[in-house]
This record gives C-alpha cells, sequence and structure tokens, in this order.
C-alpha cells in the first residue's frame, strides 16, 4: 500500500482555499482538510463546497469541527450535500472542540458528549429519526441519497480519545507524534478501542497529523510555523500531559504556553502573542 498525504486548510480566503485545494490535488494529495473556526477563518461549508467543485480525487471534509457549535441535524444535512457536490468525497472529521468554541465563551463537550454526537448522526446520515437533547429530530431527504455515508474521523491526541475512536470512528487523525514509542502506543489504544466494537486496527483508517514546513534554513523553517506549534502545544496538552509521553524537559514550556494562549489570535500567521 502506498503512503497517502493530505493538507488541512486554514481559509483564510475562499480564493486562496481553492487554489491551494487544485495545487494539492495537481500534486497528488488525496485529501484536503478544512478548519473549523468562525471567529477566525471563512465558513467551514461554503469553502468546502468552493473546494469540492474545483477538484475530482482528493477526499474532503472538516479537519476538524466539533459537537457545540452546529446542532447535529444541521451538521448531517450540511454534510450530506457536500457529499452529493463532491460526488462521495466527503468524510466528516471531528473532536470535542478548540478555538472555535473558545472564542463562543464555551466549552469542549467532552468524550461521552462526542460519542452521542457522532451516534446521533450515523442515524441521521440513514435518514432515521433519533433523539437529541431529549427532542426527536431527523434529516429525511438523506435516506434518499444515493450516495454513501459519510465516514467520520475522530481527532485524538490523548490514550481516552484514541480508544473512543478505535471503537466508533471509521478513521482517526492522530496527533501525539512521530517518534517510534509514540506510534506504537497510539496504535495500541486505538486497536484498544476498535475491540471493544469487534473491531481490529485494520479496519480503522488510520492519518498521523503533523506540522510541516520544508526548506533549507531550519532556525527560519521553525519561526516561520512557531503559532502552529503553539496551538499543538495547547490543544494536545489542555486537559492533562499524562499518557502521551512528554519528554520532561518540555513539560514547563508546554504549561507556559498554555497557561498565556489566546484563542482570539489561534493560528495566527507572522507574530503571534501564543508564540
Amino acid at each position: 500500500m502506498r503512503a497517502r498525504f493530505g493538507i488541512i486548510e486554514i481559509p483564510r480566503s475562499i480564493e486562496s482555499a481553492r487554489e491551494n485545494a487544485r495545487l494539492a490535488e495537481k500534486h497528488g494529495f488525496d485529501m484536503v482538510g478544512v478548519a473549523d473556526s468562525q471567529s477566525l477563518f471563512r465558513e467551514l461549508f461554503v469553502t468546502l463546497s468552493v473546494i469540492g467543485g474545483a477538484t475530482e480525487k482528493p477526499i474532503l471534509g472538516p479537519t476538524v469541527t466539533n459537537p457545540v457549535t452546529r446542532h447535529p441535524a444541521v451538521m448531517a444535512s450540511s454534510l450530506a450535500s457536500i457529499q452529493e457536490v463532491s460526488d462521495g468525497r466527503a468524510f466528516l472529521g471531528i473532536a470535542t472542540g478548540d478555538s472555535a468554541i473558545y472564542n463562543l465563551g464555551e466549552r469542549p463537550r467532552g468524550l461521552a458528549g462526542l460519542r452521542e454526537y457522532v451516534e446521533v448522526l450515523r442515524c441521521l446520515f440513514r435518514g432515521e429519526n433519533t433523539e437529541f437533547d431529549g427532542k426527536t429530530i431527523h434529516t429525511q431527504w438523506i435516506a434518499n441519497m444515493e450516495l454513501p455515508e459519510v465516514p467520520i474521523y475522530i481527532a485524538a491526541e490523548g490514550p481516552k480519545t484514541l480508544e473512543l475512536a478505535g471503537e466508533i470512528a471509521d478513521g482517526v487523525f492522530c496527533g501525539m507524534g512521530f517518534s517510534t514509542d509514540v506510534v506504537k502506543l497510539t496504535l495500541e489504544h486505538i486497536a484498544k478501542g476498535a475491540k471493544r466494537s469487534g473491531r481490529t486496527l485494520a479496519d480503522i483508517d488510520v492519518w498521523a497529523l503533523g506540522r510541516v514546513n520544508v526548506g533549507e534554513d531550519r532556525e527560519a523553517l521553525v519561526n516561520e510555523i512557531r503559532m502552529e506549534l503553539a496551538s499543538t502545544a495547547h490543544h494536545a496538552f489542555r486537559f492533562t500531559q499524562k499518557g502521551k509521553l512528554v519528554p520532561p524537559q518540555f513539560a514547563d514550556g508546554i504549561r507556559e504556553v498554555q497557561r498565556g494562549y489566546k484563542p482570539a489570535h489561534h493560528e495566527d500567521l507572522g507574530e503571534s502573542p501564543n508564540a
């Protein structure tokens, strides 16, 4: 099996998102994800619709959204529409929530809430009536679609989320790192979750998320993506560093980034108070 590669587009303009997606497809990328943070970037599903019309091969979807800012019926309808526009290339990437919710003064939904949200979406994708927040909801038009159900990927950085993803998701976006010991531990957690639902690791589509900058001057390259590295430190360890194989010499620095992190400047280009 050949290696697959994807990009995550930060939609600072619709046109740049379209052109970057076209460029990614031209150079053989298999996935184009779009970040979701309504206070900072262009609207997620408008951007995905444009990308769907501008490309033919890459799978595309939120990378990642959350279970807080959109009611599941709204989410299901939006994703099914992208599935239609893209001729079956849509996916959902979801986690508990980050800048999109913090900039609204909200809090992450938590793993129990994420599980419920995914289960409700599964029902809605099948055109079934289901319960959410004590009310019966439906997206009956989706039942008449002839395209496949939208696959669900959970973005995960800790043991509990990796296991949940292995249990209930079609795939995982892993953000723990690339060292041999980290990759081994990551796959073990996913496999443990998969076993709960009668599956194996081979049944889960696993992707690794990384921050990459290519060039010859290492110091300059690191400086260019300092805001990306800071956002990773904020997100991956905001609840705990436990079980994530953090080298001891980095622990205090990570805590310092978290204490001063400003969601309003999440993923800022250039100079950023977060980096």
